[in-house]
């Protein structure tokens, strides 16, 4: 819709008011509060609100209030598309053709009840997500914040309407970023600006031609180069490469190889769908992160430590294997404690699906773990015939008391969570060498676990190093308690803005991004809705 046109849709309101006879002095009357009453019994909070108000109207009403409600909520639907809703159910023309539709007491009393349906329904999306996550994927088990309906209702009802519009969305930084970044890439798209596939499958110093060129183009694109006029792979091009394969999660060398093209090559409308998807993910987190909080991210592989929106310690991280039951979950807890020299209780799966078959080919196989009976007591393997046990029956526990080889190495971090995942140190250091690093069996390893429990430790402590060298030294199982517990955040995020504008990308090595777009377009997203 045209600004002119929002500007001018009270007047128009007025118009269709006085010539269909519905005198706005004389509108609330008995048939129009009965069709009030017939239409809200539909929804509890929405007829529980109206019961308050004596069905009285909300939105079409000849008050001032209820006049400005109105012109703001066909305002949010005009932009729907900026947030990336699907402007199949959130759109202002069909609103406004209903609106002057309703010719009588009764189509008003409907309407107005509608009006409010629409809007609930657009502030859920538009503040918690247009999808319900574990619905897309199980594994995302994130509990999304929903805001009660009637408070939502009473909140419009006592704050100024175009404001009240403005809060609904969420108020993050990266979600304004992520805005900003989803009109960039619709203008590219729409201008025909990203450019063709650039035709080599690697590129190095010293090179030219048009692949160069191409390359080059694409860099200015994604904010990597400053414009130039240059054919040629010079330093300026190769440092430019660098910065895209550290913004992308790429070994950074300089030289544009297999990986970095085929990166490079990822055609602008499907860079667009990550950042929509980004946004809806958004949407999904949109609740209080903590002041201090642990962040996660699944996709490129690290683990932030965040105070007051900003990064104060960052380590490289190794997440679950791209296997059924080794996946990561995303979802949000608390860090509550550290446990120093830990022991490693062998889940369940692991023992019956990895050690048990290795057990019953040699029963002296996997001999750093000790068998533990109910009661915790250790049971002597000799005399013991694996073979008379499968996973169904095998009776055992399996432990690694605490050592320098151990599987979570020398300290773990805790946030007890129905997923059994936590952080932790390990002995298998050269995994984080690897450009994906996708190998644990759900857990998040820490390739600086001890810079990172000196940085958890230094807000309560006046010599964290010290106190956690001590627990160290002590070899035995000891327990940090954190004084301020904090929020642990584990995310997916396979666009994630820059401070100074831009993007980095990332893969999407679970293929969840791929399921979210699919159900955002069978929810009717689409990416169409260019402006230009």
């Amino acid at each position: 819709m045209s600004l002119h046109r929002l500007k001018t849709f009270g007047f128009m309101v007025l118009i269709y008011l006085s010539c269909s006879g519905l005198q706005p002095a004389v509108a609330q009357t008995f048939g129009f509060k009965q069709s009030v009453a017939q239409a809200a019994a539909l929804d509890r909070a929405v007829h529980e609100f109206y019961k308050t108000r004596n069905y009285q109207s909300f939105w079409t009403g000849d008050t001032p209030p209820e006049r400005f409600r109105l012109r703001a909520l066909i305002k949010s639907f005009s932009e729907a598309r900026l947030h990336g809703l699907p402007t199949t159910k959130f759109n202002s023309e069909t609103l406004i053709s209903k609106i002057l539709a309703s010719t009588s007491f009764g189509a008003m009393g409907q309407l107005d009840v509608d009006l409010t349906v629409k809007f609930l329904d657009y502030a859920r999306r538009v503040q918690s997500g247009i999808l319900i996550p574990s619905e897309v994927d199980e594994e995302i088990v994130r509990k999304v914040v929903y805001r009660d309906p009637t408070k939502i209702l009473v909140a419009l009802e006592s704050t100024n309407a175009a404001v009240f519009f403005k809060s609904l969305p969420p108020q993050s930084v990266e979600y304004a970023r992520l805005m900003k970044e989803k009109m960039r890439f619709e203008h590219l798209v729409a201008m025909d600006e990203w450019g063709s596939e650039v035709a080599a499958s690697t590129l190095g110093p010293g090179a030219s031609g048009a692949a160069v060129v191409g390359l080059r183009n694409r860099l200015i694109n994604l904010g990597h180069m400053q414009r130039t006029f240059s054919a040629t792979y010079n330093g300026e091009l190769k440092n430019a490469v660098r910065r895209f394969q550290a913004a992308s999660g790429l070994l950074v060398t300089g030289v544009a190889g297999n990986l970095t093209m085929e990166q490079i090559n990822v055609p602008a409308t499907e860079r667009l769908a990550q950042i929509m998807v980004a946004m809806e993910r958004e949407r999904w987190l949109n609740q209080d992160l903590g002041d201090r909080h642990v962040l996660v991210n699944l996709t490129d592989f690290t683990a932030k430590i965040m105070d007051f929106g900003k990064v104060t310690f960052q380590t490289n991280s190794v997440i679950g294997a791209h296997d059924d039951d080794r996946r990561s979950p995303e979802f949000s807890d608390t860090m509550e404690h550290m446990i120093v020299n830990p022991s490693w209780y062998v889940p369940r799966s692991i023992i019956t699906n990895e050690y048990l078959p290795m057990l019953q080919m040699d029963p002296n196989a996997v001999d750093f773990l000790e068998l533990r009976d109910d009661l915790g007591n250790v049971v002597e393997r000799a005399g013991l015939d694996f073979n008379d046990f499968d996973e169904e029956t095998f009776p055992f526990g399996m432990r690694q008391p605490p050592s320098v080889g151990n599987a979570l190495g020398l300290v773990k971090f805790m946030f007890p969570n129905r997923n059994n995942i936590y952080l932790h140190d390990t002995p298998a250091k050269i995994l984080f060498g690897r450009e994906v690093r996708a190998f644990s069996h759900g857990c998040i390893r820490l390739e600086n676990p001890f810079e990172f429990a000196n940085a958890l430790l230094a807000v309560q402590s006046s010599d964290p190093k010290t106190q956690f060298q001590d627990a160290l030294d002590f070899g035995e199982e000891v327990q940090i308690d954190l004084d301020t517990h904090i929020p642990v955040h584990i995310i997916y995020r396979t666009a994630v803005t820059l401070p100074g504008g831009g993007l980095e990308f990332r893969r999407d090595i679970y293929g969840r991004d791929a399921k979210i777009w699919e159900a955002l377009q069978l929810e009717g997203v689409v990416l169409s809705d260019f402006t230009g």
